[in-house]
C-alpha cells in the first residue's frame, strides 16, 4: 500500500486540499484529510485518519501512524481526493 503513495500524488492531493477544503487557522480540511505547510512552504503536511505525512525535498515523505488498517484509510481518501477532484 506504501507503493501506491507518490510525491507527485501527495502534492497533488495537497493542491486540492487548499482549493477545495474548508479553511480553518492556516489550515484546509477536505474529506477527513487536512493539509498545511511550514512557515516557509517548503515542507507540506497531510493529516487524517491517525495518519500524519510530511513531505520534503528530493522527492522523500515520512508517515507516521499506529496502524495498517488506518494508513490503509488514509491512503484510499488520498487516492479518492486525488481522483475526484479537480
Amino acid at each position: 500500500m506504501k507503493d501506491d503513495l507518490s510525491v507527485r500524488m501527495i502534492l497533488s492531493v495537497f493542491e486540492k486540499v487548499q482549493k477545495h477544503g474548508e479553511h480553518k487557522d492556516e489550515r484546509h480540511e477536505l474529506e477527513g484529510i487536512t493539509g498545511f505547510t511550514d512557515h516557509d512552504g517548503y515542507t507540506v503536511f497531510l493529516e487524517g485518519f491517525n495518519v500524519k505525512l510530511r513531505t520534503g525535498f528530493h522527492n522523500t515523505y515520512h508517515l507516521d501512524y499506529d496502524s495498517e488498517r488506518a494508513f490503509g484509510s488514509f491512503a484510499q481518501k488520498l487516492k479518492y481526493i486525488d481522483e475526484n477532484y479537480d
